[in-house]
């Protein structure tokens, strides 16, 4: 796994907890489990989409130019449709919010700009 990667997923994680002691400190009851499980549904497909987009780079890259693209395509309509399957599953699923579920997807984006930014001495490109 590549270095950033392992950066997002710690920043990924830290968010996680951040969003259950918010949902915990704004209800101050049990009534925070559907938001978390919402918030850990999200965060635990962006974990399996950056293993996969870890994968798929390391794989393209030592494939020829037409195959790559063919597998990256592959790859990218399997990620869209893990995140619209996670979509349906927290709008089904009367236990698990789906606004929970979508602030758990949008920390991908939010993770990888502070993965970018935090101290370690060298910058990220």
């Amino acid at each position: 796994m590549s270095a950033i990667a392992k950066r997002v997923l710690a920043v990924m994680g830290a968010m996680l907890l951040l969003l259950i002691a918010a949902s915990a400190a704004y209800y101050r009851s049990l009534d925070f489990l559907p938001f978390a499980l919402g918030a850990l549904l999200g965060v635990a497909l962006n974990v399996v989409k950056v293993l996969m987009l870890d994968k798929t780079v390391n794989r393209a890259v030592q494939m020829e130019k037409a195959r790559a693209g063919n597998y990256i395509r592959i790859q990218l309509f399997l990620r869209y449709v893990l995140t619209g399957l996670v979509f349906l599953a927290a709008a089904l699923i009367p236990f698990i919010n789906i606004w929970g579920a979508a602030i758990g997807v949008c920390t991908l984006q939010i993770a990888l700009f502070f993965a970018k930014r935090l101290p370690d001495g060298k910058e990220v490109a």
